[in-house]
């Protein structure tokens, strides 16, 4: 027994169009052997393509595995990421050049994040009249010869438009994830500097995973659906 043979019995579900129950979802789960080693590997895999040093060599002398690559190369990573991640986003810029000045020089999506996450950082400590500036000097031109960076623009200028920002319908751009969002965005561009994959295996099968259910959601088909990634929730789906 093996994962393909999950998703042919999804498939065979979906031909009929009968569905799968949870209970036989879980009984074909069962019958799947997954070595260790293997789900070892994918998760010193994540640690390393995210940045988490001290887990990933904590993780790799517990399971006696060998990094891809050397652990001292995600220092530089970790610097960026935890710049952003307290809000400085200054500093990051700053590590980002010194590490490689052409990231940010031929990337200006990337560019316009991080300088989104500066005017966010104003907003969040209330600092209205720098944001104002900050954004009419810095951001204005890009806007103007970017147009898909306006929503996002008017957006963050709109919270200043709320007593309280964090509970405005933008309120979104002050969360923690955010900075994540941002954090996870360097990380990647850095990535790609060094020839390396910028998501791990973990991240790709939890898309291949998303892509599913949207696809069986379309058909209408009745399966047991994860409803919470963090626990692996399932809840069974009923037909329209």
């Amino acid at each position: 027994m093996d994962i393909a043979r999950l998703f042919s019995s999804m498939s065979d579900a979906k031909e009929d169009n009968k569905g799968i129950t949870k209970e036989d979802w879980m009984e074909e789960l069962r019958k799947v052997r997954i070595q260790r080693s293997e789900m070892n590997r994918i998760v010193l895999d994540y640690l390393v393509t995210e940045g988490f040093k001290e887990a990933a060599e904590k993780f790799s002398q517990e399971t006696g595995l060998k990094p891809a690559v050397d652990l001292d190369m995600l220092d530089d990573r970790i610097r960026v990421r935890e710049a952003v991640q307290r809000g400085d986003i200054d500093e990051a810029i700053q590590l980002v050049n010194d590490y490689d000045q052409e990231i940010l020089d031929t990337n200006p999506r990337l560019y316009f994040f991080l300088q989104q996450q500066k005017l966010i950082e104003l907003i969040r400590e209330s600092k209205f009249e720098s944001a104002v500036e900050f954004a009419q000097t810095e951001l204005s031109d890009i806007g103007e010869k970017n147009p898909e960076f306006l929503n996002e623009l008017e957006r963050t200028m709109a919270l200043m438009a709320f007593e309280k920002p964090e509970e405005s319908p933008f309120g979104d751009l002050l969360h923690v994830s955010q900075r994540q969002k941002v954090a996870g965005e360097l990380n990647s561009a850095m990535l790609e500097t060094q020839d390396q994959r910028t998501t791990s295996k973990l991240s790709n099968v939890l898309k291949l995973l998303l892509w599913s259910q949207s696809q069986l959601n379309e058909r209408n088909v009745k399966y047991p659906m994860m409803t919470d990634i963090a626990t692996a929730t399932l809840t069974e789906t009923q037909k329209k």
